[in-house]
């Protein structure tokens, strides 16, 4: 990669959402700003080979983004409108009144994720116009066709744009209604950070979990009270504080129980786990814990053991099993049993994955997790097909890697 195209690679993460959140404020078209903002990010791989890199990309971009999609809508628009086009090009309309928090990408955030959309279409939505992630990438963490996804998302911004749905942050009376859809969203572009599923990108993306820890800050600012967003943010840091730790200097994903646990973040641990306490306080005065303050409870526990043999094994299925009455999801299935195996045995656990096949068989980590259990049975053959079935599936370098060289230690 040339140093230009490194440059655009470092701009496209660090600031496509600050372009595409500032044009859609000030165009109110959310097709507009994507389009625009692609426009700039092109015409950025051809002038800054020519021009250099701009002391600040960022300005840069969106200053050349405003411009292209002012070309355009003097494209579409014909009609000799002399003040319309000076009021595009100098933008004199007044700032509306800044609220509890003044952030552009967040106001985006709450557009893309209005209850007006089904849920699954804010994330993905949200994933594509803040994260800046491609159709294939959300469509592999949907586990969708990318075609379907591609759809899914141009039919958003279409019922954003009929139903005029307004760039803004909700009031605070719709705030705590609305701020659920809001974490899910996060949830996945933390994910999506913390591994991330292109074969061609890097295994784990700091500018994604990093804006996903962000935004849920400024959130928790905004609602401190929320149990759930305290979960999120907990659950984040406990996660990201391993970060450094997860993926070996050949580019190999490092399993839990082979990290240098020196390697991680300690404060990151320490501010986590101060969340958690918080919030177990909390539930001792009997307010229930969410998902996320279960999983952030999970992490909290695991990150407590000094050594993978000092982890308490009791105590995460005890959270599990709570987290499978809130959310009885396949997937936190198949985690639950990987916490059964060291307790009562990979046979067990074995028999409980197994009845997933239906639900999970397109999912890489269930035949992952199959592999690995059928390996500690000492079914070696059976093992190497499952671990073949997992590697077909992986998207991430770093997870096709680990999982070969798991397979070819097989006799």
């Amino acid at each position: 990669m040339s140093d230009v195209e490194e440059a655009v690679t470092r701009a496209h993460h660090d600031e496509w959402a600050r372009v595409v959140a500032a044009l859609t404020r000030r165009f109110g078209d959310l097709d507009s700003a994507e389009e625009a903002a692609a426009e700039a990010f092109a015409t950025a791989v051809e002038r800054w080979r020519v021009d250099g890199v701009p002391p600040n990309p960022g300005a840069w971009l969106t200053t050349t983004a405003v411009r292209k999609a002012i070309d355009r809508i003097r494209r579409e628009n014909k009609r000799d409108d002399k003040h319309r086009e000076a009021r595009m090009v100098y933008d004199d309309t007044p700032p509306e009144p800044l609220g509890a928090i003044d952030d552009d990408r967040l106001r985006l955030i709450f557009t893309c994720c209005h209850p007006a959309l089904a849920v699954e279409t804010r994330v993905a939505l949200t994933l594509r116009m803040v994260g800046g992630l491609t159709v294939p990438e959300i469509a592999r963490a949907f586990l969708v066709a990318e075609s379907a996804m591609g759809q899914r998302i141009t039919r958003a911004k279409a019922k954003i744009k009929a139903a005029r749905i307004p760039y803004r942050m909700p009031s605070a009376d719709d705030l705590p209604a609305r701020v659920s859809g809001v974490l899910a969203v996060l949830f996945l572009v933390f994910n999506e950070g913390y591994l991330a599923t292109g074969p061609d990108t890097d295994p784990v993306r700091r500018d994604l979990t990093a804006e996903a820890i962000r935004l849920t800050r400024l959130i928790r600012a905004l609602l401190p009270q929320d149990g759930e967003v305290a979960g999120l943010l907990a659950l984040m840091l406990l996660t990201e504080a391993r970060r450094t730790a997860r993926v070996s200097a050949s580019g190999e994903l490092v399993a839990l129980d082979e990290q240098d646990r020196g390697a991680w973040d300690v404060e990151l641990i320490a501010e986590g786990h101060g969340l958690v306490r918080e919030r177990l306080a909390a539930a001792a005065a009997g307010v229930a814990p969410g998902r996320y303050q279960i999983l952030a409870a999970i992490n909290a526990v695991h990150t407590s053991a000094r050594d993978i043999r000092d982890t308490d094994w009791s105590q995460v299925l005890a959270l599990y099993d709570r987290l499978v009455r809130l959310d009885p999801s396949p997937i936190v299935v198949l985690n639950r049993a990987v916490v059964v195996a060291e307790l009562d045995g990979p046979e067990v656990a074995l028999a409980a994955v197994d009845r997933l096949e239906d639900k999970l068989a397109g999912y890489h980590a269930y035949h992952a997790t199959r592999a690995d259990l059928l390996r500690r049975l000492g079914r070696s053959r059976q093992s190497r097909e499952a671990y073949d079935r997992a590697i077909d599936l992986a998207g991430n370098t770093a997870e096709t890697a680990y999982l070969t060289r798991r397979r070819d230690q097989l006799r």
